[in-house]
C-alpha cells in the first residue's frame, strides 16, 4: 500500500479506556498497554470495574498506533504493545486494523483477554483467524475451571473459554495463563488439580502465572454505586500463590 493509499484508509476506531506507557507485567519487555473500555463479564474480583460501560469508538487504529511508537525506543527485550481491557476481543475489527499495522512495523502484539467472546461461528471465527494471524502472544486468564463455579463467579459460562485455549493450542499460538487466586473461592486442591490437568492438554504454554486477589480496586465498585460482591475476603498472600503453583505443576 503507497503512502497516499494508506493517508486515505478509514481505519477502524476503538473505544480506548486508558494507556500504560511503561508496562513491564502484560507480556516480555517493556510493553505499551493500551487499556480498551467494555466487557460483559463481572468477575467478582475485578479491579478495573470503570472499564465495563461500552463507549463510543473515537480512536483510529492508525493514530493509536503512532502514539505507542513514540515510545519505541524503550521496547527492550522483545517488548511491544499489548492491548487489555475490558475485554478487547468486543472490539476485535479495531485489534484487526491494529495490529496488522504493528506487524507492518515489526512490533510484538501482546493480546490480554479472558476469551469469552470467542465462537466458532461466524463471523467471528473468521475475524479471530484473521487476529491471530498478527498476534504473536496471548495472555489468557482462566478464573475458574468449573463452569458453574465459573458462572458464579463471572456471570457467565466458561465452555467456549475452554474451547478457545483449545483453539489457540490447536494453531500453536503462543499462550501465557492467567490465573487470579481467590482464597476459598477458587484455589480448592481439587480445583487446581482440574485446572493443572486442563492446562496440561494444551502443547502451546510456555508459562503460568498465578496472580494474586487484592481489593485495591474495590473502590471502583463503590464510585460506581455497586456492592463489592467479595467483601471480607481476604487478599491471597506470597504462601497462597506458592501452594498454587506447587499444585498446578503436580496436577
Amino acid at each position: 500500500m503507497s503512502l497516499r493509499e494508506r493517508a486515505m484508509t478509514a481505519y477502524k476506531k476503538g473505544a480506548v479506556h486508558s494507556i500504560e506507557t511503561f508496562g513491564s507485567v502484560d507480556g516480555p519487555g517493556v510493553r505499551y498497554v493500551i487499556f480498551l473500555q467494555g466487557c460483559v463479564m463481572r468477575c467478582a474480583f475485578c479491579h478495573n470495574a470503570d472499564t465495563w460501560e461500552r463507549k463510543e469508538a473515537d480512536q483510529p487504529a492508525d493514530e493509536v498506533l503512532h502514539k505507542a511508537l513514540r515510545y519505541r525506543p524503550y521496547w527492550k527485550n522483545g517488548g511491544g504493545i499489548t492491548v487489555s481491557g475490558g475485554e478487547p476481543l468486543l472490539q476485535i475489527d479495531f485489534l484487526i486494523d491494529l495490529f496488522t499495522l504493528a506487524h507492518e512495523q515489526g512490533v510484538h502484539t501482546t493480546l490480554d483477554t479472558s476469551g469469552q467472546p470467542f465462537s466458532r461461528k461466524e463471523p467471528f471465527f473468521s475475524k479471530i483467524k484473521q487476529l491471530l494471524a498478527v498476534t504473536d502472544l496471548v495472555l489468557l486468564d482462566l478464573k475458574q475451571i468449573r463452569n458453574e463455579k465459573h458462572r458464579d463467579l463471572t456471570g457467565h459460562p466458561n465452555t467456549n473459554i475452554l474451547d478457545f485455549a483449545q483453539y489457540l493450542s490447536e494453531q500453536n499460538v503462543p499462550v501465557w495463563i492467567r490465573h487470579v487466586t481467590v482464597p476459598g473461592i477458587n484455589d480448592s486442591d481439587a480445583e487446581l488439580q482440574e485446572l493443572g490437568q486442563f492446562i496440561k492438554t494444551l502443547h502451546n504454554v510456555e508459562r503460568i502465572d498465578v496472580l494474586p486477589y487484592h481489593t485495591l480496586g474495590a473502590y471502583k465498585w463503590k464510585e460506581l454505586g455497586l456492592p463489592y460482591p467479595l467483601e471480607g475476603v481476604r487478599p491471597a498472600g506470597e504462601e497462597d500463590v506458592e501452594r498454587v503453583k506447587e499444585a498446578l505443576k503436580k496436577a
